[in-house]
């Protein structure tokens, strides 16, 4: 019995020294984020999740840290294991919303938003996040709702301002995008923000050499502004300027490795430049963001028959035909693989549909002309 009783004694003895452990890691760790230094934070706090794996604070602190060293997946992952413990916890769930934005899945966000935004809410980041996220699913309507309440809440944040003008140019919104111009012009006038709006609204208007001179001096204004270079490359390509293009889609995913648009985009002027080989992973890096982004599928499809995969080929072209049945090329291209595979009646199945979706879109086109 003593012996036992000793046991006991020694075990509460190292319990308690891990207590003490954990707790200071933990504090140690907390000290580390605030100064920046998240690789040391995560650091700290995995160790503290080795000693206590339930320990809320350590699970949210590696989380947080890993959020801000671009790593929202894991930290998703960490999130939702502490809401399993706290599932009411409004800190991890807007938390969680923050990492799902981050990881760019914008429909698991939204739920969580949802819930953490009521309507009288002065939440600056909230409101500013809510928005953010319904504009990126293309809501743009609701996504100006939150963004108005927002600019209220900070009348001067040109970021907030910006995106906010795009949603009105989305919903033809002409009377709320003059006052946004003009705040922008009052609060940033030379900013990226500023700049790249004239420049999306000359473009809506077919202005593109203006356009690209507005992107031009937002690039200058701030290069490492999201989708500055990305959108400035499309405008050169809209010129035929490949080479330029290509450059502002290198320098964007020199920023911003996971851009879905401008890696679909130099997919495709590799492609056109004959290096398959070279464009395929940047369709695939698209799809890795977003699955259904049908351009991405079908570059992924031509680049695949190209490199003579025809068989890699047809699983991509059927997937960009099932979420747009009509579009043509992907149809004509699926026909050309399916003929290399040896499956000659399916294949003038598909390019008779290519045909047949041609010749609609063609004749709809002449009547609307006529029309006018």
């Amino acid at each position: 019995m003593p012996r036992r009783s000793g046991l006991l004694l020694l075990l509460a003895a190292s319990l308690a020294a891990a207590g003490v452990d954990v707790r200071a890691l933990i504090a140690d760790a907390g000290k580390a984020l605030e100064k920046g230094d998240n690789a040391a934070a995560a650091s700290g706090f995995r160790r503290a999740l080795g000693i206590a794996p339930g320990n809320i604070d350590a699970m949210v602190g590696l989380a947080l840290a890993e959020t801000r060293l671009g790593k929202p997946e894991e930290a998703i992952a960490l999130y939702r294991k502490a809401l399993t413990v706290q599932p009411q916890d409004a800190r991890i769930q807007r938390n969680l919303a923050l990492a799902c934005f981050k990881a760019q899945r914008y429909a698991e966000a939204w739920p969580l938003l949802d819930r953490l935004t009521g309507p009288t809410s002065t939440d600056f980041q909230l409101l500013n996040l809510s928005g953010l996220t319904l504009f990126a699913l293309d809501r743009y309507s609701p996504a100006a709702s939150y963004l108005e309440r927002a600019v209220k809440v900070k009348p001067d944040d040109a970021g907030t301002l910006y995106v906010l003008g795009k949603a009105y140019l989305q919903t033809g919104n002409g009377k709320g995008l003059a006052q946004v111009f003009e705040q922008l012009e009052r609060v940033a006038p030379d900013s990226a923000e500023a700049h790249v709006m004239m420049g999306t609204a000359y473009d809506k208007g077919f202005h593109t050499d203006e356009a690209i001179q507005e992107y031009e001096a937002a690039e200058k204004a701030n290069p490492d502004f999201p989708g500055v270079h990305r959108d400035l490359g499309l405008l050169y390509w809209k010129q035929d300027r490949a080479g330029a293009a290509e450059d502002e889609f290198r320098e964007e995913l020199r920023r911003f490795p996971s851009d879905t648009v401008a890696n679909c985009l130099l997919g495709d002027i590799l492609l056109r430049r004959g290096d398959a080989a070279g464009a395929a992973p940047h369709y695939e890096a698209a799809l890795k963001t977003n699955p259904r982004y049908k351009e991405a599928l079908f570059g992924l499809g031509k680049a695949e028959l190209k490199l003579r995969h025809p068989e890699k080929a047809v699983g991509p072209l059927r997937k960009a035909i099932a979420l747009d049945p009509n579009y043509a090329q992907a149809h004509f291209t699926l026909g050309r693989a399916l003929h290399e595979l040896g499956q000659d009646k399916e294949a003038a199945a598909e390019q008779a549909k290519s045909v047949a979706i041609q010749a609609r879109q063609q004749a709809e086109y002449t009547r609307r002309l006529r029309g006018k």
